[in-house]
């Protein structure tokens, strides 16, 4: 018997009819999602946290360092028309899934090793040039670590849309999407649970040298604890996109049987990106809003956890934790504002009502640190996450009716590309803000502050663009320009 009979990656026969996705596969592929938030909790939150606080690095360069892996998203492009040209193991997008799958679960662990050799550094000699080099290699690891991310990453958002069909795709996309706040969740319930050792917390963590003239971190005890983290919770990561796609493409897949492939983000330049998001006054009122939108969600991600450490003298068992109430808030605010608030208010207005809750938020977390209150803390966080369910679900569905069907795909890829150049740029400026916070206040708590305060001022930006958006104008006049830019892209 050949061993091709055996495998399940090889290709269906066109003289079967394919079956369509039922809704067990499409939560089994949402494993895929759950995984990449567990990864995202260990770098965004573990991570950060021991560099910022217990390691005492910079904020704006630990910020930097883990930013790169968003300013590596361009490569989607190579990587999507890699998988759509190139098979591995007779496979179109598998194979590059799991091969992203172990190299990005892999460089996690090669990534907190560097994390370490940073801090030797740093209480042995401070900030001199061996210091730098680590931190400069820090920024390579993250790079390597974005790369692997879009290799497996892309590939999978495209056999997405190889293996369902148009009256499908939404329901399969929102799934997916939705396990991604369920990785989080989970990823930080468990974490917590890894994590929570009283050696690795308060003064236990402390090494105290009569000679030193500040508290220095015990790294080797930190080493203890953290290492068999990244080892456990990337392994299951590793499982779950094995389980997640583990014949799909075989059973599923229309890639072959499609003679024209839905234009996807992974097939979208950068350059083409801001030509499209540019293109009149409405798409560049529209790509304008996203980004302030986006700098003003994410520039919380490389604080917030230092945050909960250094003014709340949390643990870093506890600061994980963290991320679970914002991700419930989230996955709430998704599921309810499409049955409950757009048909009332509609997306433009559930929109602003994001924002506006979104800033209410922000004051209640400064509050929070004001008065050392870990509860108002937590129920900030999860109001947040709420209102940012409230403000994906508006700005999605926004997005979506502000697009012409025949350019659907290239605007969405458009927006995908610019919303992970705009998240790295959010992670860089909240830690270059806090750095400045750091600066001109004594107190962590006013820190912090500051850049809860820089996102409220850019929610409130964000609403004055999401004002002057009409959807008429925008209907009206993006598709001639949209394709004004495609033509000059075909003469170019």
């Amino acid at each position: 018997m050949a061993t091709s009979d055996l495998s399940p990656l090889s290709q269906p026969s066109p003289h079967k009819p394919l079956p369509k996705l039922n809704l067990f596969t499409m939560f089994r592929l949402g494993l895929f999602q759950m995984g990449l938030g567990i990864m995202s909790l260990l770098t965004l939150g573990v991570l950060n946290r021991i560099m910022i606080d217990e390691l005492t690095v910079l904020p704006w360069i630990a910020a930097t360092a883990i930013a790169m892996y968003q300013f590596v998203s361009p490569a989607k492009v190579w990587f999507g028309q890699m998988s759509d040209t190139k098979k591995i193991w007779g496979y179109h997008r598998t194979g590059y899934v799991w091969i992203g799958a172990i190299l990005f679960t892999s460089i996690a662990f090669i990534a907190l090793q560097v994390v370490w050799q940073l801090g030797f550094s740093l209480q042995d000699t401070g900030w001199s040039l061996m210091t730098y080099t680590w931190a400069v290699l820090l920024g390579v690891i993250f790079a390597l670590y974005g790369l692997a991310l879009s290799f497996s990453g892309t590939p999978f958002a495209a056999m997405l849309v190889d293996i369902s069909d148009e009256d499908n795709r939404s329901q399969l996309i929102s799934i997916v999407w939705s396990m991604l706040m369920v990785g989080i969740v989970v990823g930080a319930i468990v974490s917590s649970n890894l994590l929570n050792s009283p050696d690795i917390c308060g003064d236990a963590i402390l090494s105290y040298d009569p000679t030193a003239t500040a508290k220095v971190a015990n790294i080797p005890t930190l080493q203890g604890t953290v290492n068999p983290v990244f080892i456990i919770m990337p392994g299951v990561v590793l499982g779950l996109c094995f389980l997640a796609t583990w014949g799909v493409e075989k059973r599923y897949s229309r890639f072959s049987l499609r003679s024209q492939v839905v234009e996807r983000e992974d097939q979208i330049t950068l350059g083409r990106a801001m030509g499209i998001l540019t293109a009149n006054r409405q798409t560049w009122l529209f790509f304008s809003f996203l980004l302030m939108l986006t700098l003003s969600l994410f520039m919380q991600d490389t604080v917030l956890e230092p945050y909960g450490g250094e003014v709340f003298g949390m643990c870093i068992s506890e600061t994980t934790q963290l991320n679970a109430f914002y991700g419930m808030g989230t996955l709430f605010g998704i599921g309810s504002t499409g049955f409950l608030v757009v048909p009332r208010l509609g997306k433009q207005q559930t929109t602003k009502l994001g924002c506006i809750l979104s800033i209410f938020c922000f004051g209640l977390i400064i509050l929070a640190g004001g008065i050392e209150s870990q509860s108002l803390l937590k129920s900030g966080l999860l109001f947040f996450g709420l209102a940012s369910g409230v403000l994906t679900a508006g700005a999605t569905g926004l997005m979506l009716d502000l697009t012409a069907a025949e350019t659907a795909g290239t605007f969405i890829g458009a927006w995908g590309l610019a919303q992970s150049m705009a998240r790295g740029f959010a992670t860089v400026l909240g830690g270059a803000v806090l750095n400045l916070g750091k600066v001109l206040f004594s107190a962590p708590f006013l820190a912090y502050g500051l850049v809860f305060v820089a996102q409220g001022l850019g929610m409130i930006m964000a609403i004055y663009l999401l004002g002057r958006i009409s959807i008429k104008e925008f209907k009206d006049n993006t598709k001639s320009a949209i394709s004004a830019v495609m033509e000059g892209d075909l003469d170019g």
